[in-house]
């Protein structure tokens, strides 16, 4: 018959040993949610209509580069970002971790003008749906709603939402910016309830931490029930 350890650092070893099977699944687990996929949860509405708030939402953190796990130092670059990506990443102001649309790429101009997008020059087209929905998350009490339209410009097209009675603001307008090498120029759907590099500025690609390419699920926690139609959806 064995005796059980009786110093601490037995106890600690035989405790080691009994459960390494499951600190293993652990630490593989962290690894993989750290450098190669994860899911993360979206607290607002800034990214209305294409990510609601309750989604879960995929991110490939392998889809511009391998990195040290648990870091933001590269080991090997992919492909970078395009003009069109929703992206996680660190906000230059603070270290959170924000998601949002990449809108310019390096070498690009980019101005707006009256919520008109303009890239190199090229005005953005709008075609605006016949519906409108209310702000979904309670981060304003002014009981706006929004249009949804869907904004063009080349290739790319996607959903944005506008504040219906918004009085003019500054975010409605900026001077051309040209964006340097390494740096993206990130701006949220719901464009008159974000965050974006209007006013945390341009975001260096090593802040960049993956594509959200899909929403695993979604819950409604007003109504405290899961949004099926949105379960596995890919985002555009």
């Amino acid at each position: 018959m064995t005796n059980p350890p009786t110093s601490i650092r037995e106890r600690l070893l035989h405790q080691l040993q009994e459960y390494r099977g499951l600190i293993l699944f652990l630490l593989v687990m962290f690894v993989f949610r750290s450098a190669v996929a994860d899911w993360n949860q979206v607290p607002t509405g800034s990214m209305v209509p294409s990510i609601l708030v309750g989604d879960r939402i995929l991110v490939n953190k392998m889809a511009y580069s391998l990195r040290i796990p648990f870091t933001l130092q590269p080991l090997a670059e992919f492909a970078p970002p395009k003009r069109g990506d929703v992206v996680t990443f660190q906000s230059p102001a603070n270290d959170q971790l924000l998601v949002k649309r990449v809108i310019g790429i390096p070498g690009d101009t980019i101005e707006m003008q009256q919520n008109l997008l303009i890239v190199n020059g090229q005005a953005a087209s709008y075609l605006e749906t016949p519906t409108s929905a209310p702000i979904p998350d309670g981060q304003t009490d002014t009981g706006f709603d929004v249009t949804l339209l869907y904004e063009s410009l080349g290739a790319e097209s996607h959903q944005i939402a506008l504040a219906n009675k918004q009085p003019s603001s500054a975010r409605h307008s900026f001077d051309p910016i040209v964006i340097p090498a390494d740096f993206y120029w990130m701006l949220g759907d719901n464009r008159d309830f974000s965050a974006d590099s209007r006013f945390i500025g341009m975001v260096h690609r090593r802040q960049i931490v993956g594509r959200a390419h899909a929403i695993a699920f979604s819950l409604d926690w007003e109504a405290l029930r899961p949004r099926g139609d949105r379960f596995f959806k890919t985002l555009e």
